[in-house]
């Protein structure tokens, strides 16, 4: 039964194209369709291509592009102007100091949960390899530097 159906669905297509009155215009139509839809997908595809060699390129290029390490000054800058952000973190208290790398935070401050708050925004700094916490509340012994 279903070669039956197969050879009447082509028998119908070859009288529809092949039709004496209206067969050439039907076939003509069906040619410009058929084009448009393969130049539609073939720009699509390029598109897709030319999409996916950027996506690639800009992998590239991001894992290529390694900031370097800035130098320490540049470091104790950067650091100083993510903590001392804030409108209570006293300013004149609190030293920073950076050796190949690791910040050194020196100081006395009234808040404890300041201390870690200071000390947690100094490791997110980039560049950052290390945090040596100094800092201490009034009557406590400042803690010493470690080697």
């Amino acid at each position: 039964m279903p070669l039956f159906a197969l050879a009447g669905a082509i028998g119908a297509a070859l009288a529809y194209f092949f039709d004496p009155d209206n067969g050439r215009r039907r076939r003509k139509i069906a040619v410009d369709k058929a084009g448009k839809y393969l130049r539609k997908a073939g720009q699509q595809a390029q598109g897709a291509a030319v999409q996916a060699q950027g996506l690639k390129e800009k992998a590239t290029h991001l894992s290529e592009q390694e900031k370097p390490q800035p130098d320490d000054v540049t470091l104790a800058r950067k650091v100083e102007s993510e903590i001392f952000r804030g409108a209570d973190v006293p300013k004149g208290q609190i030293n920073v100091n950076v050796e190949d790398g690791v910040v050194y935070l020196r100081g006395e401050l009234e808040q404890p949960d300041l201390i870690e708050d200071l000390e947690s925004q100094a490791r997110k700094v980039q560049g950052v390899r290390g945090v040596e916490n100094l800092l201490h509340v009034p009557g406590q012994e400042a803690p010493a530097k470690t080697d």
